[in-house]
């Protein structure tokens, strides 16, 4: 049988479809990038917010067409949408033939071999393990490292934990087999993902365990660069900021989601720390750290949130000049507090914020991007644009710095002089212009 995937979401998503992926792979199964050709379909989905539920719904309903235009035998739905709305996917889409929950994708051979109105639940306790090898779908160059499975921090406005249960770190002999077989496959950087990455191995090893993790996984040999991504700012610890400053394969980036900069905002969102804390702790990492590029989120229009609060959330992004920032319109979902608080803003202002907050931080990632002029940066070379630059011979090659995350920031552009350079490939590169969010170098 030919098996076509689909995955939606988060980068965490991303993982479990690789290795199912592998999982199906392994059983002899065919896998094909051609829809039309498909025997089976997989859907990964993703019901974070209503948008993401929204789009897994249509693309489960996109997918079953082929049921009648394609030789599609069996539709599979996998994923937190399966895990959160079983009974309403199989009353809805009668199209559906089976179900894994968000636990449960180890299972996906089974499902896809299994009658008609398969459904595969596991406890939401249980880790998932598996010997395959992942597919790595990222292009061979970087690839996602999930080390822990579901969060305990129950943040007002998400769904998370009764989607993919309580905080279970990826015992790190795990971690660092699977992050030596994508090194043996010519990965060059691992970026590790969980729900929440600064608690890793709490639960297994009694206490915050990333720094060590870090340094086993900098032991690797073909691993260049390590970025850390979903760090809760109150869980950063000296230690894992002394590993940081100490240890030349990893990035210095972070991914440290704050959602708001007010005290009264954090509170109703249940977060752990309060506008002074997150002032501190940005301080000590770019103290420790001066060339340390920061990433973060924000949710506008949470409940509750007035003219006043917007404008405090406005000069705080002012004055904590985040070089990476994005800005969610907070998203109302059922069995949430959240949703049942007062306060909530209608959908025009929150857009309206969100566009606000967007403008302000546009000029300061601007104003960083035209700091780097000048400055000469190690480039992971990702490409080579079709067409030629302005002078004979000349080529544009496109890549990223430690500045940025594939998909996520921006790029750097490499004008090269009659030099071939293969994807993959480290170059040091002087940056010469700035163009909004991205670089414009040439080779060194």
């Amino acid at each position: 049988m030919k098996i076509f995937f689909v995955s939606l979401g988060c980068d965490k998503n991303l993982v479990d479809s690789e290795i199912m992926l592998g999982l199906t792979r392994d059983r002899g199964f065919e896998l094909t990038n051609v829809e039309e050709e498909a025997d089976v379909i997989v859907v990964n989905t993703c019901a974070f917010i209503s948008d993401a539920k929204q789009e897994s719904i249509e693309t489960i309903l996109e997918m079953a067409e082929y049921k009648t235009t394609g030789s599609l035998k069996a539709l599979i739905v996998t994923g937190c949408l399966a895990q959160r709305y079983k009974e309403e996917i199989y009353q809805e889409i009668p199209e559906v033939d089976g179900i894994v929950g968000s636990s449960s994708y180890d299972e996906i051979v089974r499902c896809i071999e299994g009658e008609k109105r398969v459904s595969v639940y596991k406890d939401l306790e249980y880790m998932t393990e598996t010997n395959t090898r992942r597919i790595v779908t990222t292009g061979g160059t970087f690839s996602y490292v999930k080390i822990a499975e579901g969060c305990d921090k129950h943040c007002t406005y998400c769904i998370i934990p009764s989607l993919r249960g309580h905080y279970r770190s990826v015992p790190m002999e795990r971690v660092l087999k699977q992050a030596r077989e994508l090194a043996e496959n010519g990965v060059k950087e691992l970026m590790l993902v969980a729900q929440e990455t600064t608690l890793y191995g709490v639960d297994l090893y009694g206490k915050k365990y990333l720094p060590e993790l870090l340094r086993e996984l900098c032991k690797i040999d073909g691993i260049e660069w390590i970025r850390i991504l979903y760090c809760y700012p109150e869980e950063i610890t000296d230690e894992l900021i002394q590993v940081m400053k100490e240890e030349k394969k990893i990035c210095h980036y972070l991914d440290m989601p704050i959602q708001h900069g007010t005290d009264e905002i954090l509170k109703r969102m249940a977060r752990r720390t309060n506008k002074q804390e997150l002032k501190d702790i940005v301080k000590k990492l770019r103290d420790n750290i001066p060339d340390i590029v920061l990433r973060t989120t924000l949710i506008t229009g949470f409940p509750g949130e007035t003219e006043e609060l917007h404008e405090e959330l406005l000069e705080f992004v002012k004055e904590m000049k985040f070089e990476r920032l994005g800005v969610f319109t907070y998203s109302k979902e059922e069995d949430t507090p959240a949703a049942k608080l007062k306060g909530q803003v209608t959908k025009k202002v929150k857009e309206a914020r969100q566009k606000e907050i967007m403008e302000v931080q546009q000029q300061i990632a601007f104003e960083h991007a035209k700091s780097m002029i000048g400055k000469e940066l190690e480039v992971m070379i990702e490409g080579k644009l079709p067409e030629e630059g302005d002078e004979p011979g000349e080529y544009v090659y496109i890549g990223r710095t430690y500045m940025d995350a594939p998909n996520i920031d921006g790029y750097i552009f490499v004008n090269v002089n009659d030099i071939e350079i293969m994807s993959g490939t480290f170059a040091k590169v002087r940056v010469i212009d700035a163009n909004g969010y991205d670089l414009i170098g040439e080779l060194v």
